[in-house]
């Protein structure tokens, strides 16, 4: 075997020496090496200096030996018509490369004509596809992109709304694998708009579904003969509740949800899912399907049908309560409209001796309540509107009336012992000289006072509300939009129709299940908030508003800035530092999309 010709990992070398067990070859840079038999394939007897220059062999000669196993030599006596060392060298390349032949130990294997075909295809793809990769790279590497590069682009989009954890094409541009890094490469080479708002898709909110409902026929009470004041924005068509008077009884008539969304079923999983309505600026994302507003909104039919509550009030103390399935006759109406009504309509003049009482009873039981300046963003027509967040006597007045039916329900639930999913708040941790002024807090005072309050939560457990001044409330008035609304409401209507209740280890898993949906519905409520936010001061770079300090940290002020509903602090000299509840023209001077931020300084 001295002096043969053999393949060593790819590479034509020549056997020199022959030991007991290893046999010494040399490569054509006049390197040896030592190797065992079974690392090297044999070639040819005769060792001449090959190389990879090979003649066109036409391989179609071996078609009738096709799923065949030969020899090296047959073959190559096949396709060059004799057997060299370099015409075996180029069979051993060829069978090497795989598309016709394959090895089987020390003899070859000749694919069939189909399996030939297949490889060829694959190929033709894989080199496609890495033409198109390449055209990509070049694209974005050039701050641009084509409707090729669109799937490229489509798994860093995934990556940047946390839906995948990896898309090829960043690393080969040199981007992290992560959100933050994949969203700013998308916004830069123009992918992503800067008024996309990416945060519904980051936290898996999952997107509206229409799905077909009826309602179901079941005995209700005739309450047609009460005038119902259904009060709500402008061009608004999804009334969840409604007042009336009649006599010296208030009635609170609320969306009938529960006789369509049963507790337990599919319709019940996908409003659990979802936790609440989740209002931004640019879309709603509805807590059920659209199917079901349709065919419970009140008023938008001669009569609706209702869940209403009927009660009793003097002095603030609630009784005679009622709580009824029922069918009602609906007159909509605008905060505006009411606005103008409220001390001429009679039946308003009667409801307002209600408000007037609950909202007594609880000033007496040391509510508090801070009204802090907001506002409200939409992103309507690819334009960004912030308006200050609408206050007026019709809001209060509904407010009121809403805040008297959940603690009507609360003490109803209790008076009968069904579990419902309070909300409670512990008392807070106020100075004497904040209570002292709680109706007449300067924006400062109120700012400085909101660390005093404890956070909200929900429990089984009938708990004292601090804020509302309540000794126990629950969310009743729109379970269209809110989860816990719809629970209450389950509950209620089991009740009244004589139907098993949920018991407490169940109301409590669920509290659990709803508090992560509400936990991601207030994070996305509040990022996409932002993220328009600055996309207006983007849009408006030389733009100039009223701040307020709010805070003094050192040498730095801390400012809101109602006008846009956003946050600054600012570095001042000394000497030069503003008082509390200061005012002063500021202006934008940058935006950062990524960071939901922006930064002012003094005009």
């Amino acid at each position: 075997m001295v002096n043969s010709l053999v393949a060593y990992k790819g590479k034509p070398a020549r056997i020199v020496n022959v030991a007991t067990h290893k046999f010494e070859i040399e490569f054509t840079d006049g390197s040896t090496r030592k190797v065992r038999e079974k690392d090297f394939r044999f070639i040819h007897p005769e060792f001449t200096k090959v190389n990879d220059s090979c003649a066109h062999a036409d391989v179609s000669v071996l078609e009738e030996f096709q799923e065949e196993v030969l020899t090296l030599q047959e073959i190559t006596e096949w396709l060059f018509d004799e057997y060299t060392a370099q015409t075996a060298w180029c069979t051993c390349l060829l069978v090497e490369d795989g598309l016709h032949f394959y090895w089987q130990k020390d003899h070859i294997f000749v694919r069939p004509s189909e399996q030939v075909q297949g490889i060829l295809d694959k190929r033709n793809a894989e080199k496609l596809a890495a033409e198109s990769l390449q055209h990509c790279i070049d694209n974005l590497n050039n701050n641009t992109f084509d409707e090729q590069d669109i799937p490229y682009l489509q798994e860093a989009a995934k990556v940047a709304l946390n839906q995948s954890k990896h898309a090829k094409i960043l690393d080969h541009v040199g981007i992290e694998n992560n959100e933050e890094s994949a969203y700013k490469f998308l916004l830069k080479v123009g992918y992503f708009s800067d008024n996309f708002n990416p945060y519904p898709a980051r936290f898996s909110i999952p997107e509206d579904e229409e799905i077909e409902v009826s309602l179901p026929e079941i005995e209700r009470v005739d309450l047609t003969h009460m005038t119902c004041y259904a009060i709500d924005n402008e061009g608004s068509n999804d009334a969840d509740d409604a007042i009336s008077i009649d006599g010296d009884r208030l009635w609170i008539h609320i969306a009938d949800v529960s006789t369509i969304v049963d507790s337990g079923s599919e319709l019940d999983e996908y409003a659990r899912e979802r936790g609440s309505n989740l209002y931004l600026p640019e879309q709603i994302i509805h807590m059920l399907p659209t199917s079901i507003t349709k065919a419970l909104a009140l008023g938008e039919t001669e009569t609706s049908p209702a869940l209403s509550i009927g009660l009793n009030m003097d002095e603030g103390i609630i009784s005679n309560i009622e709580v009824v399935h029922s069918t009602i006759k609906v007159t909509n109406t605008t905060y505006e409209a009411v606005d103008k009504e409220l001390n001429s309509n009679p039946d308003f003049i009667k409801i307002q001796t209600f408000v007037d009482q609950h909202k007594a009873f609880r000033e007496k039981s040391g509510s508090i309540s801070l009204n802090l300046p907001n506002v409200d963003v939409r992103y309507i027509n690819n334009e960004v509107q912030i308006e200050p967040q609408k206050s007026s006597p019709s809001r209060d007045f509904v407010a009121e009336i809403m805040v008297t039916a959940g603690r009507t329900i609360s003490q109803y639930a209790q008076e009968n012992d069904i579990v419902m999913p309070y909300a409670l708040q512990d008392e807070g941790d106020f100075p004497q000289e904040v209570l002292d002024k709680k109706e007449n807090l300067s924006t400062a005072e109120s700012f400085q006072a909101i660390k005093f309050f404890k956070r909200s939560a929900t429990s089984i457990k009938p708990l004292p509300h601090y804020g509302l001044g309540l000794d126990s409330y629950l969310r009743i008035t729109s379970p269209l939009r809110r989860y816990y609304d719809l629970l209450a409401h389950q509950q209620l209507s089991n009740f009244i129709a004589g139907k098993p209740t949920l018991d407490k280890k169940r109301v409590k898993e669920i509290i659990g299940i709803n508090n992560n949906a509400l936990a991601d519905v207030g994070r996305v409520t509040r990022f996409s908030n932002d993220h328009y936010k600055c996309l207006f001061l983007k849009r408006n770079p030389g733009w100039k508003g009223e701040g307020i300090v709010v805070d003094i940290r050192g040498d730095k002020a801390l400012f809101m800035i109602p006008e846009v509903g956003l946050m600054t602090q600012i570095k001042f000299k000394e000497g030069q530092i503003p008082k509390a509840d200061d005012k002063m023209a500021l202006k934008v001077t940058r935006v950062d999309m990524l960071e939901r931020s922006a930064n002012f300084k003094p005009v």
